[in-house]
């Protein structure tokens, strides 16, 4: 193939908000799959609540987590089945790469779950965003020595309290980058914080474990180990509001509109 064919290519290229953009509200259903209830999709044009002029010039996920239990697979609250892995997402602008909770404890494969989903070195990483003191979303922090550790004040805190890392995480101003606001999502913690940002034209929020996945969304649930279920509730309803897209804390992305 020769340059200009290459480059023609390139140029047509859809990005995620240009293909949603195009197909409209008919591309819901199939978007979010079996967690979209029969008649919420709808196939009028839909207007989504982003700004197109963001910082953020993509947005990756790099590990789709799973819960220890998951009473939306008849398992019981009572006891894990499994190891947490926490949905780890990279967000990337013109000199910034935020990586929102390393969920990966071993470095190597860290590393690899980096490179296979976006060709980024860890060194690359240039901030890493922290949205709770849970142990299953700091497991990867230490691998990224080079990058800035944010987390909201609150919740920086409390992880410099426990020691649980080799060094202190820094205090999250409210914006990040003129790009990413640093919001509460209490209810899974008290202090729980996320980040929401435009790109695209589409509105996201990476919503850590304020969202556990896209059922307990569709329920407006908290997960079994929440502080504050009704807190969890009215969190989730805020989110629905602000974001076309939720990257929950153990799933993959998902659509709102499916599920209101």
């Amino acid at each position: 193939m020769n340059k200009t064919n290459r480059d023609d290519k390139t140029s047509n290229r859809l990005t995620r908000g240009d293909f949603l953009a195009r197909a409209g509200g008919a591309v819901l259903a199939p978007f979010a799959l079996a967690g979209c209830r029969s008649g919420q999709a709808t196939a009028q044009r839909h207007r989504w609540k982003g700004r197109k002029d963001s910082n953020v010039k993509r947005w990756d996920v790099i590990t789709i987590g799973n819960l220890s239990r998951n009473r939306y697979w008849g398992e019981s609250d009572a006891r894990a089945l499994r190891a947490a892995i926490c949905t780890c997402t990279l967000i990337s602008g013109d000199g910034f790469r935020v990586l929102v909770d390393p969920s990966l404890a071993d470095e190597a494969e860290m590393a690899t779950e980096l490179d296979r989903r976006t060709g980024v070195k860890p060194d690359q990483i240039t901030t890493v965003f922290i949205t709770h003191e849970h142990g299953d979303h700091l497991a990867g922090v230490a691998h990224f020595p080079k990058a800035t550790w944010l987390a909201a004040p609150d919740v920086a805190e409390i992880i410099n309290r426990s020691k649980r890392l080799p060094r202190a995480v820094e205090d999250a101003p409210g914006r990040l980058f003129d790009a990413l606001d640093v919001i509460p999502t209490p209810g899974h913690t008290e202090t729980h914080h996320g980040l929401h940002f435009d790109c695209d034209g589409l509105s996201i929020v990476v919503a850590g474990d304020a969202v556990p996945t896209q059922d307990f969304f569709g329920e407006r649930r908290g997960y079994y180990n929440a502080v504050d279920f009704e807190r969890s509730a009215r969190t989730m309803d805020a989110l629905a509001a602000k974001a076309d897209i939720i990257v929950p804390g153990h799933d993959n992305y998902f659509l709102t509109d499916c599920l209101g």
